[in-house]
């Protein structure tokens, strides 16, 4: 039996474990989001849909997700 290694993050504010390494992409799609229907910030720094593969989550980080809005 292999022992996961974990991550202690701040999801919204509050203390949030993930498997590590868990990226960015991964963790919207393990919250149950479609991509294109969140915002995404990591320590306050925005991250583009596209880059959130290559950002990995690392202990302490504070995760912030957001409704993407559309309009005008």
């Amino acid at each position: 039996m292999k022992v996961h290694d974990l991550t202690h993050i701040v999801l919204d504010g509050k203390p949030h474990v993930v498997d590590a390494p868990t990226n960015l992409a991964d963790l919207v799609g393990q919250l149950g989001h479609r991509p294109a229907d969140v915002a995404t910030a990591v320590n306050g720094q925005f991250v583009a849909r596209a880059a959130r593969a290559e950002r990995v989550l690392r202990a302490g980080d504070s995760v912030a997700l957001f409704q993407a809005i559309v309009g005008g």
